[in-house]
């Protein structure tokens, strides 16, 4: 009899273990389909996101060409040269300050009241003048080319429009520079006094 209790027992065992297997298969059955289904569902929606000839015609939307760096770059340095030209530079300060010396040393004590004026300040702020007109000059110019470099580009591709804005302030600031340092060079603005 212990016999057949150990006997029944190793069946029911052999039973239980038979049965586990089955569950096992069944669940990893049941796991299998439902990957199966979900790889079928993203399918689908990846091929239609994403298919071989979709993807040249999305190429182009890239930049595939220039940034535009280069004329924001521009425009700035043509807006920071118009500044310039208004609010004077070191270039010419230093020219100005070198032609007031020149003047001091070619006139004598005993030169006349209105060419001391002339030789030590006209000619000191001439310089200045015209340092200031160059710079306005070189701003004026970098404006216009930026805004004319995409006449000369690709056809279909329009600049930022930050990059016109600044070009523009930079064109503005170097025609009124050019205006003030040609009437500063010419005595019309802040001309020397006359002495009598």
């Amino acid at each position: 009899m212990a016999t057949k209790s150990v006997d029944a027992a190793a069946v029911t065992t052999a039973d239980e273990t038979t049965r586990t297997e089955e569950d096992t298969e069944q669940v990893a059955e049941a796991a299998a389909e439902r990957d199966q289904e979900r790889a079928a569902e993203e399918a689908p929606a990846q091929t239609t996101e994403e298919t071989p000839e979709e993807a040249p015609e999305e190429a182009p939307a890239q930049d595939s060409g220039p940034s535009g760096v280069g004329q924001g770059a521009g425009a700035v340095v043509a807006a920071a040269l118009g500044v310039v030209s208004l609010t004077g530079s070191w270039t010419g300060t230093v020219a100005s300050a070198r032609e007031s010396l020149i003047g001091q040393l070619q006139t004598s004590s005993s030169s006349g009241v209105a060419k001391m004026i002339k030789e030590g300040y006209g000619d000191a702020w001439h310089a200045n003048a015209l340092w200031a007109g160059l710079f306005a000059l070189s701003a004026l110019v970098v404006g216009v080319v930026v805004l004319v470099r995409p006449a000369f580009g690709e056809p279909g591709r329009a600049q930022a429009p930050w990059i016109r804005s600044v070009a523009w302030a930079g064109v503005s600031l170097g025609v009124i520079g050019l205006l003030l340092a040609v009437l500063k060079y010419t005595d019309v603005l802040l001309g020397l006094p006359t002495t009598g």
